[in-house]
């Protein structure tokens, strides 16, 4: 009798040990730090935000890119804000935004961040589309942005004066123009000066003797839509996503993504996925060049 009740007391208190590490086991692993943060990095539990700030070039690519990620992953937001190249790098750098976008090249004061490229794009002189000029020589491109010449008809136009369009500053497509043309931006003359790309296409959309640069890639989407713009030739190569495909646009640029420090979780899974072939007809629709095609 004795020998039972020892043996029915031994499983019993076995059991509870058991259940009790078993318990134990559970809560620490729960509790344990970076656990959350490794179960982000699995695809089926992906959730949270991503705040995404900085050039009006990548935005409505990212956003696109965002809004597929967010069907495969429904408990992932992505917030995609413009601003500018140079807000992209500074709020990420200042932990405001847990993604820069920023659509150059990249600094060596910002070598500190980690930038993964997306795409590729160039940058386009546009003009409207019922202005008789064709082209412009760099020399011609450089006389009107300097106010050296102040008339379409000097480079064969209407007799109108010009209405040079630049870009404020903080944007990358103002240093990509600035860098091909040699020029400083103290230099240009301008008389409206605008943000993001689609004020640039609007007021030469509405204005037949204005003058721009912007993304060739929005350019190109805009004409697609009815917008009255044309794209110039620049350096004698037509200005269009398949020219910067090939690499014979002279004024071309890389699309980067960047993070504060290297990337884990969802931040990582978003970036794996936005460099990968699953997007690329995305980047296409949006007309820009993928990295690998």
């Amino acid at each position: 009798m004795q020998s039972s009740t020892c043996i029915h007391f031994c499983v019993s208190l076995k059991w509870r040990t058991s259940a009790f590490l078993v318990s134990f086991l559970i809560v620490a692993t729960l509790e344990a730090p970076g656990t959350a943060t490794a179960q982000t990095t699995t695809t089926d539990h992906l959730s949270g935000k991503l705040v995404i700030t900085g050039a009006s070039t990548l935005a409505p690519l990212i956003a696109e890119i965002g809004k597929r990620f967010e069907s495969l992953h429904p408990k992932v937001r992505v917030d995609v804000q413009t601003g500018g190249s140079s807000r992209g790098a500074a709020d990420t750098r200042q932990g405001l935004a847990d993604i820069g976008m920023v659509s150059r090249m990249m600094k060596d004061e910002e070598k500190d961040l980690h930038a993964f490229q997306v795409a590729r794009d160039g940058v386009g002189i546009i003009v409207h589309k019922e202005n008789p000029v064709q082209a412009l020589t760099d020399d011609q491109v450089v006389a009107i942005y300097t106010g050296k010449i102040t008339n379409w008809k000097e480079v064969g136009g209407k007799d109108a004066p010009f209405t040079v369009v630049n870009k404020a500053e903080g944007r990358s497509t103002l240093e990509v123009f600035l860098h091909y043309f040699k020029l400083k931006n103290s230099d240009v003359k301008a008389q409206v000066v605008i943000g993001d790309n689609e004020q640039g296409v609007k007021t030469v959309a509405g204005n037949r003797h204005a003058i721009g640069y912007v993304s060739i890639g929005t350019a190109e989407y805009d004409e697609s839509q009815g917008v009255p713009i044309k794209l110039l030739s620049v350096g004698g190569v037509a200005a269009s996503t398949e020219t910067v495909r090939n690499g014979t646009f002279p004024i071309s640029r890389p699309l980067h993504i960047v993070t504060r420090t290297p990337p884990v979780g969802l931040i990582k899974a978003f970036i794996e996925y936005a460099q990968s072939k699953a997007v690329h007809d995305i980047i296409k629709q949006q007309y820009f060049v993928p990295l690998v095609d």
